[in-house]
């Protein structure tokens, strides 16, 4: 029987929570005062219809200060004409290029609002396995770094020998599922590394929080299709409804499509071209930063780092002062690289 546990990091400028299936992390999410949590998934609005696009079968939502929203044109939603004022409940959160999602729940009269209280992180976080309690603490610290290196590599070793690699795109995500050594039989054992790599795809694409069109590349020819199909199906249970699964193509790939409800933690962590962002980089040495701290109760903490990332931990620097005191200092050397974070003790 499959496992969940659940972990709250409450770290400097940041909470991260994490669930864990069996020990693997499965799911995790952000929280930082910086990104305000608006348009959440089932959030419920009252918005207005400030443009219709036929052509497309949908409507531009005005969710008032900047926020937006694209209704799709079915069922009541049919009826709506530009200017009315509606009540929509969030389906599918905002990502990199694209707008929330959201169906109607009914006419209303403005002005533009949220409908409902924003629910606090561990509550969002319960909601994934509700009955288990939430850990936190330095277990939860050590457990939301490895979810979260897990969540930004591209390529993910199996149980066994063998890895895939997820790589998303604007079209869809691909997934490359490898062999690697594993033993003399190559059908068995590119039959036990198939069904390894659906598994584990399901879990990482829900740690990622992608979803849409998933091709799957799979290993060797000759699938039996009717055993990927039940591993698939056992897989994703947790991402219905809404769930297609598509037959194996001559080409040797295996086509799923996901709904679309999370905004992808990456685009949180990361700019477009997928580098990390300065915040993120501050936010990895205030942590660091606390670490230290806590291990040291009489030490000054020393933190050294980037230009740019000093800029930016200095801002967020008083949610550091708040746990551990003033006893730290940024400094900040123009010639070191981004990524090389240095924190000692003095």
């Amino acid at each position: 029987m499959s496992r969940r546990r659940l972990y709250l990091d409450r770290a400097p400028g940041e909470d991260r929570a994490v669930v864990t299936l069996d020990g693997r992390p499965e799911r995790f999410l952000i929280e930082r005062p910086s990104e305000p949590f608006d348009l959440a998934l089932s959030s419920q609005w009252v918005g207005r219809v400030a443009r219709i696009e036929r052509g497309l079968a949908s409507a531009f939502l005005d969710l008032g200060e900047g926020g937006e929203a694209l209704l799709a044109l079915t069922g009541d939603g049919k009826a709506v004409a530009e200017g009315a004022w509606i009540e929509i409940e969030i389906t599918a959160e905002a990502r990199r290029g694209k707008l929330a999602l959201a169906r109607m729940l009914g006419p209303s009269t403005g002005p533009a609002r949220r409908l409902d209280r924003a629910k606090p992180l561990i509550d969002r976080l319960k909601a994934f396995a509700p009955g288990v309690a939430v850990i936190e603490g330095a277990a939860a610290r050590e457990v939301a770094d490895e979810a979260e290196s897990e969540m930004l590599a591209i390529e993910h070793a199996l149980p066994g020998g063998g890895s895939i690699a997820i790589e998303p795109t604007r079209a869809l995500t691909a997934v490359d599922v490898d062999l690697g050594a594993r033993g003399a039989d190559a059908r068995r054992a590119a039959r036990q590394v198939n069904l390894l790599a659906i598994e584990h795809c399901a879990r990482l694409l829900r740690l990622k929080g992608l979803g849409g069109l998933v091709v799957i590349d799979l290993v060797g020819a000759g699938h039996d299709g009717a055993s990927l199909t039940a591993a698939a199906t056992k897989a994703f249970a947790p991402d219905m409804p809404g769930v297609s699964i598509g037959p194996i193509t001559r080409f040797g790939t295996f086509q799923i499509a996901i709904p679309r409800r999370w905004r992808p933690a990456a685009e949180i962590l990361c700019d477009e071209s997928g580098a990390i962002t300065t915040v993120s980089l501050a936010l990895r040495l205030l942590r660091a930063m606390e670490r230290e701290g806590r291990a040291d109760g009489g030490a000054r903490i020393l933190g050294y780092c980037a230009q740019d990332v000093g800029e930016a931990a200095k801002i967020l620097a008083p949610a550091l002062s708040d746990r551990i005191g003033a006893r730290f200092d940024l400094i900040l050397e123009p010639s070191r690289r981004r990524e090389h974070l240095e924190v000692t003790r003095r």
